[in-house]
């Protein structure tokens, strides 16, 4: 027993959870807790009980429209267990989620246009100075170190490349600081937002601070993103508004599932939290 299930144990209510009067094992629930992180061990415990009451509702479903189980065997060679099957087979038979038409995707196309564009490409180099802020003094000298070096760099950027070979603590240094082709998200915040301040040319007008220590930064060039045509994410959009649709018509199933059955021990969640587990 995990020291979480030890702890589930200690803190769970003891009432009985059951599902149209048949009762879900104190132990299954605690076995259940593990897929369930949570920020308490009580709410991981709720929520394994509610994916647990979802699941007897489902078979239940399942007996009452007398399907058989159809498990499938994945590429890897895992297979469904037949109560997976079940509960999957019904949420196929049950749920219907039409296609979006063309119509609705070029809405949302529309209505979504900045979201369908290639990230802006910055090429770059740096100077780094490491510093540590568990050192103050250290920390303060390397800031004006860095300062002195972008006032000798003004109007020199040619000799920014020498620079950065003799003094930056990176090992970009062996290139003369060059990092090629930056992405967003490929750098830390501080320094990224930097970039997007910068003109092509320009070398950064003050220190930029990182957990690293400073940097210099001298911006070579920006290639900026551009709008992707409907015709090449037209497919994207139509499997996104697919399973936004089929959360919001399985959670309405779910539901109304729940509002039809008798559960005791267990309040379950607002419609928007049911969830097939």
């Amino acid at each position: 027993m995990t020291c979480l299930t030890h702890e589930v144990a200690r803190q769970a209510p003891r009432m009985p959870v059951t599902v149209n009067g048949i009762e879900i094992p104190y132990d299954e629930i605690a076995r259940e807790v593990q897929f369930h992180p949570a920020p308490t061990p009580f709410e991981a415990w709720q929520a394994a009980a509610h994916a647990l009451a979802v699941r007897s509702m489902l078979l239940r479903e399942a007996d009452r429209l007398a399907i058989t189980p159809q498990p499938v065997v994945e590429t890897e060679g895992l297979r469904e267990t037949d109560e997976e099957a079940l509960v999957r087979q019904v949420i196929e038979q049950e749920v219907k989620v039409p296609r979006p038409t063309e119509m609705d995707c070029r809405r949302y196309y529309q209505q979504n246009r900045a979201r369908f564009r290639t990230p802006a490409i910055s090429e770059a180099s740096h100077i780094l100075l490491s510093a540590s802020k568990s050192d103050t003094k250290a920390f303060a000298d390397r800031r004006v170190e860095a300062e002195r070096l972008i006032a000798s760099l003004s109007g020199r950027a040619a000799h920014f490349a020498k620079l950065a070979r003799a003094v930056s603590d990176c090992p970009s240094a062996a290139q003369g600081g060059n990092l090629g082709q930056l992405s967003p998200g490929q750098t830390t915040p501080a320094f990224e937002a930097a970039l997007a301040k910068m003109t092509p040319g320009g070398i950064s007008a003050e220190p930029v601070e990182s957990p690293y220590g400073f940097h210099i930064i001298h911006l070579h060039r920006r290639i900026e993103g551009r709008e992707l045509p409907f015709e090449a994410v037209r497919k994207r959009i139509a499997n996104y508004l697919t399973e936004s649709v089929s959360r919001t018509a399985t959670a309405q199933y779910l539901a109304r599932l729940a509002a039809s059955a008798s559960i005791t021990g267990i309040d379950m969640p607002g419609q928007q939290d049911l969830r097939v587990f």
